[in-house]
């Protein structure tokens, strides 16, 4: 089994290149972390409070962090059958979450991807979607360290998606092929 973690912060390009990996094979498929809280719904499973704490409770919560006044969640239930219909693509912005999500799928070969942009280039992108929180999420951009275990990193002001998602592919599969 393999999997693709895509790391970086806010406007960093995640959302663009899953799509772009998923053009290029059908089998990369964005995982859609549980959200309990307001704002955005478009790549998410919307949840409640009962349902994140009957997650919490049974142990069954790989990460979970609050931003923009929502606690977002990676899964074990979801992530586990996702990983049985293909590909998942996470877009995480810890790198304590990147720990976090290998060390309790540790038969998977995980790809983690880097994706940066400058800081000004990143701004735009986040104004261009409207949201109203654009300080918020360059705080959080701001906030985001650098991921010194990435297998790849990928500038998305430099390279076009498509390029991107091939480069990407290559190194799953070679990952894969080789056992890494």
């Amino acid at each position: 089994m393999r999997g693709v973690i895509l790391y970086g912060p806010p406007a960093s390009g995640k959302d663009t290149v899953t799509a772009a990996l998923r053009q290029l094979d059908d089998s990369y498929q964005q995982f859609e972390r549980l959200k309990v809280g307001s704002g955005r719904t478009s790549g998410y499973r919307m949840g409640t409070d009962r349902h994140l704490t009957s997650l919490r409770a049974s142990g069954d919560v790989v990460w979970e962090n609050q931003r923009y006044h929502s606690v977002y969640v990676v899964d074990a239930p979801a992530l586990r059958q996702q990983l049985g219909r293909g590909v998942p693509v996470l877009h995480l912005g810890q790198v304590e979450a990147v720990d976090a999500v290998r060390e309790a799928f540790p038969s998977v070969r995980w790809t983690v991807v880097a994706l940066t942009c400058p800081r000004d280039l990143a701004k735009q992108r986040i104004a261009a979607r409207h949201t109203g929180d654009t300080a918020e999420r360059l705080s959080a951009w701001d906030a985001t360290e650098p991921l010194v275990t990435a297998d790849l990193t990928v500038d998305t002001s430099t390279i076009q998606p498509d390029e991107a998602a091939r480069l990407i592919d290559d190194a799953s599969r070679r990952a894969t092929a080789t056992g890494q």
